[in-house]
């Protein structure tokens, strides 16, 4: 359903951001965002969990204001954040109002300026020509029917009288995108559209966002809905100056980019440290002509030795100074994920499960066997069991009916982490490596967790970190197989896909469950089972 906002606001509509700065309690959030999107451009924005995604989304909106910088915005602006801005008592048709507001007011005044004019009162005229357009812009007139066609193909709830607190969270909030999607606004800013949406919904809303006609900003992990959608992605992870990047192409284009940049980066920070080792070199070189060779051989006069100690002191002089004007001044690039080498059991069946079911759970019977070196996805929507399955084959959770056996170590990545305590991360992984009798990569050589985030306790790390921890713990087992539930949660784009193609490679059988849908594609020659 293709929009009918009015052609002329729809392409004076922007939204523009200019040396952005953002810090909370004394850390910088943003640094240096520049951004322009214009009528027809659909920008992306990502980066790992903490990198302020949400926080440019609210300086966006004029939530939240920048410490320094300049916002500028044209047209009206929807948003769809991560909260609902009503309480559970409220209703369907409140939060229907809510987001239809600027509609509402819009037809409420085009009324008045009609009753104005018909009075025939001065200046009757011009009010009404300028509510009228404004109207136009938003297609108010069928506002209310966009949002009913949303809320089918969102499958959310259309009954207005139901109150919020009857629904499920994500029930909630596609009560909201679907207002959102109908409103007509020129400018529309969405945090996590995807969340709390099944396939129908998924196309929809890659539908609606394609043929929307005005400016889209939005931060999704879903790398399927920015390959399907985005013109343009703004990045917000660390680059060589600091400075976020804007890329053009589509996220493709990004991709594309992003190599190049971590390649240029990877090899500008080696060519400085390998200069400055040269120099450090040079002056234990230096040292070592002054500690060693300054006195003259035996039968040569004091005066000998007089006339070369200034030289070689000179030397030391000048190494150390050249060594101190030498500075790295690109930091480190971010480190590759590393894939330690897993072991093969070539001709073993690892895991053979038959007529398994759990009562409530997966209640289909699930026949399978995994072999060494095999891979496997298993679909299915929502509560079919795709967890219970990976748990029981994992042997965390009994079966009801049916057997399940295993053969070699079985590594299982769940969908939730453990409690968080005080320990490091560094140690919970020693440990795992200790307790498993297994040798390998350290934490550091994995290139999961940042320096500084692996000596912290865990109660302080981020969701994105604990879950890279989580990763990490299950490969220091060495696994024969392993066992994927969701693992694309919380994780960034450069790690997926890192992630996917070490996958893909390893000797070890592979089991995953995902709703991903860029995992789906990107594992699309592997066998499924379907729940």
């Amino acid at each position: 359903m293709a929009s009918q906002l009015s052609p002329a606001l729809v392409r004076a509509a922007h939204v523009r951001a200019s040396d952005v700065h953002l810090s909370f309690g004394g850390r910088p959030v943003l640094a240096g965002v520049d951004l322009v999107a214009a009528a027809g451009d659909r920008l992306a924005v990502v980066g790992e969990n903490g990198r302020g995604k949400t926080s440019l989304l609210r300086v966006l909106a004029g939530d939240l204001p920048a410490d320094r910088g300049e916002v500028r915005r044209a047209g009206s602006v929807g948003v769809a954040d991560q909260q609902i801005p009503l309480d559970a008592t409220h209703t369907v048709g409140d939060l229907i109002d809510l987001e239809l507001a600027g509609v509402r007011d819009v037809l409420a005044r085009l009324e008045r300026a009609t009753d104005a004019l018909a009075a025939g009162r001065p200046g009757a005229d011009d009010a009404y020509a300028a509510v009228l357009a404004e109207a136009e812009a938003l297609d108010a007139w069928d506002a209310d029917r966009r949002v009913e066609v949303s809320l089918a193909a969102l499958d959310a709830v259309a009954d207005r009288a139901r109150t919020l607190g009857t629904l499920s969270v994500g029930q909630r909030h596609r009560v909201r995108l679907a207002c959102l999607l109908g409103a007509g606004h020129a400018v529309l800013l969405l945090d996590e559209p995807t969340n709390h949406l099944d396939a129908a919904g998924l196309d929809h809303l890659t539908e609606r966002l394609r043929a929307h006609p005005g400016v889209v900003v939005l931060v999704s992990h879903d790398r399927a809905l920015l390959a399907d959608v985005a013109t343009a992605v703004v990045d917000l992870d660390p680059s060589s100056d600091g400075r976020p990047r804007v890329h053009g192409g589509g996220y493709a284009g990004y991709l594309e980019a992003r190599r190049a940049e971590r390649a240029r980066w990877e090899a500008l920070h080696a060519e400085q440290v390998a200069e400055r080792q040269r120099l450090a070199d040079d002056l234990s070189a230096a040292r070592n002509r002054l500690r060693d060779n300054w006195r003259p051989d035996k039968g040569h006069g004091r005066h000998t030795r007089a006339t070369r100690a200034p030289g070689l002191v000179r030397a030391v002089h000048r190494r150390q100074e050249e060594l101190d004007a030498h500075v790295v001044e690109v930091p480190p690039p971010p480190t590759r994920f590393a894939m330690p080498e897993l072991p093969e059991h070539p001709g073993a069946t690892l895991l053979r499960a038959q007529g398994v079911t759990v009562a409530g759970r997966l209640t289909r019977p699930v026949d399978l066997a995994v072999r060494s070196g095999d891979r496997l996805v298993v679909t299915g929507p929502n509560g079919a069991g795709k967890s219970t399955l990976l748990a029981v084959l994992a042997g965390r959770v009994g079966a009801s009916t049916g057997t399940c056996t295993r053969s070699g170590r079985v590594g299982w990545l769940g969908q939730e982490s453990d409690p968080p305590g005080r320990r490091t991360a560094a140690e919970l992984h020693d440990e795992r490596l200790a307790r498993c009798g297994t040798a390998g990569p350290g934490l550091a050589d994995l290139g999961l967790l940042a320096s500084h985030d692996r000596d912290r306790p865990v109660a302080e790390l981020s969701v994105g970190a604990r879950r890279r921890l989580d990763l990490a713990l299950v490969l220091a087992s060495r696994p024969h197989v392993l066992l994927l539930d969701e693992p694309t949660n919380h994780l960034s784009a450069a790690l997926v896909d890192e992630l996917t193609a070490a996958l893909d490679s390893t000797p070890a059988a592979v089991v995953i469950a995902t709703h991903d849908r860029q995992l789906l594609r990107d594992t699309e020659s592997w066998p499924r089972l379907a729940l």
